[in-house]
């Protein structure tokens, strides 16, 4: 069926689908970075998710990237190596909810973003909802100043703070890469660029995981990589801006497997400055034509 017939609420639900199996994979990480530390959490589990996407890349018929897809291949590995270093070290330092509450300001700037290289339709209402969003962003932090959740928590906020800007641009560089290459061969290059990069530092920071945490390792790249493979699909078929919504999901989650997994329980704060946030980005987002442009622009 051609990407040109395909319901925009399809690709909408499918990338929801993908950002509901990377938020268990953050559960994942957060107790890996925690028990291995963050490069040999990542090293390892970008180096299964290799060899996960690799099997789909073979299963798909081995496409041949073209010239265009490794170039934007190399770029988006280089940013999410860099973006997810960031996250993941923050991660450990922050609860879940808040850390995911933080990242939400991505789809805004990828809004913003997305005017500037994709010419998709923006206006005034992203300038307002800037505002409005930084006083979201604003609300979390003080919150975290007045309550004790751990050392090192305001370095981690801003770590995540940096990764959500690398984030913006990484939701921009999907949208190209996803015309320009099929989801295996993205699942399958992109782990395998970021676990190159990563293997750079290995003679000096890699060490064997414990047996006991390669399970974690294992479930953490199966779902990386069937997360990736599923936005990659969406990003094919949908605008940004209006795809980029679909990372709000993420907070249920966050909160849930944050209390559940860790013990962390949501400050108000955390839920007053997502939920600013949250409407910031909605009312930035919301176009009467947003799902007509999407199914204009679909691959």
């Amino acid at each position: 069926m051609s990407g040109r017939h395909l319901s925009p609420a399809l690709a909408f639900a499918v990338a929801a689908a993908g950002i509901g199996l990377f938020s268990i994979m953050d559960a994942f990480m957060k107790s890996l970075v925690l028990g291995l530390g963050v490069y040999n959490a990542m090293v390892w589990r970008t180096g299964l998710s290799t060899l996960f996407g690799g099997a789909a890349w073979i299963a798909a018929g081995r496409p041949r990237p073209t010239a265009r897809a490794l170039r934007l291949h190399g770029l988006r590995g280089g940013i999410t190596a860099v973006m997810a270093l960031l996250f993941f070290w923050g991660l450990a330092r922050v609860p879940m909810a808040q850390a995911i509450s933080l990242a939400y300001i991505a789809p805004l700037l990828a809004l913003l973003l997305g005017a500037l290289f994709l010419k998709e339709r923006v206006g005034r209402r992203v300038v307002i909802a800037s505002f409005v969003a930084i006083l979201g962003v604003g609300v979390i932090l003080a919150g975290q100043r007045s309550a004790a959740i751990g050392p090192g928590a305001f370095e981690g906020a801003v770590a995540i703070l940096a990764s959500a800007v690398l984030y913006a641009v990484n939701l921009v560089v999907a949208r190209l890469q996803s015309q320009a290459a099929r989801p295996a061969e993205i699942a399958f290059l992109q782990s395998a660029i970021v676990t190159a990069i990563l293997a750079c530092a290995a003679p000096w920071l890699a060490h064997l995981p414990p047996a006991a945490e390669w399970w974690k390792i294992a479930i953490a790249a199966a779902l990386g990589t069937s997360s990736l493979f599923l936005l990659a699909w969406a990003y094919a078929h949908g605008e940004t801006g209006y795809l980029a919504t679909t990372e709000y999901t993420s907070f249920v989650y966050a909160a849930a497997l944050g209390w559940l997994v860790f013990g962390e329980r949501v400050q108000p704060t955390t839920l007053a400055g997502a939920a600013i946030i949250v409407g910031a980005c909605l009312y930035a987002a919301r176009r009467r034509d947003i799902a007509q442009s999407a199914v204009e622009q679909a691959a």
